[in-house]
């Protein structure tokens, strides 16, 4: 709880003595702006969604590839907040082929596993939601490289992790707060 102060001032009493106050904002996320970007890991790949596998993995990625965009362009979806030390609630969104898929976390057999699902994401969210993600920068040095926070799970983030040739999409849990890991760090 900070310190701070909010002056509020009562508008109506309803029934069951319920009070009505002005100016106050809801707890809810709701969506500002949209940007446009292709993420990058520390290796300079590209994330690439593949539903079909029901994963997507940090890949190489050729001129030709790019130009197709298949699976690699997000929207990444920029949200209100009113608890902003949090970091900036974002979600994230991709179009594979003619569907659009949202990125969401999921337990599967007692882990948190990073999802893909078809629809859209949603304009507002009333309260807790498995796609949001808190974006914070990787360190104070780099304020082009990010970090994105599971909102549902504090101290978990976005990450890869290296299975076989694969450099695949993890929720990864950061051991302490000041510690660097780079296989967290993406860029736009």
């Amino acid at each position: 709880m900070s310190g701070e102060e909010i002056l509020v001032c009562a508008v109506q009493l309803g029934e069951n003595f319920c009070l009505y106050f002005a100016g106050l904002e809801c707890d809810a996320f709701c969506k500002e702006k949209i940007l446009h970007r292709v993420l990058r890991n520390v290796n300079s790949q590209l994330l690439v969604v593949r539903p079909d596998l029901n994963m997507a993995a940090f890949e190489d990625v050729t001129d030709q590839e790019m130009k197709s965009g298949n699976g690699m362009h997000f929207n990444i979806h920029y949200y209100k907040t009113t608890t902003p030390s949090a970091g900036m609630p974002v979600a994230f969104s991709v179009q594979v082929e003619d569907k659009s898929y949202y990125m969401c976390c999921e337990k599967e057999c007692g882990k948190t596993m990073v999802r893909f699902r078809e629809g859209e994401v949603p304009k507002e969210i009333p309260g807790e939601s498995n796609v949001i993600f808190f974006k914070k920068t990787f360190t104070s040095f780099s304020s082009k490289a990010f970090k994105f926070e599971y909102s549902l799970e504090q101290g978990m983030f976005l990450a890869f992790e290296e299975e076989g040739c694969l450099r695949k999409l993890i929720l990864k849990k950061l051991s302490r707060e000041d510690e660097v890991d780079e296989t967290m760090k993406i860029s736009f």
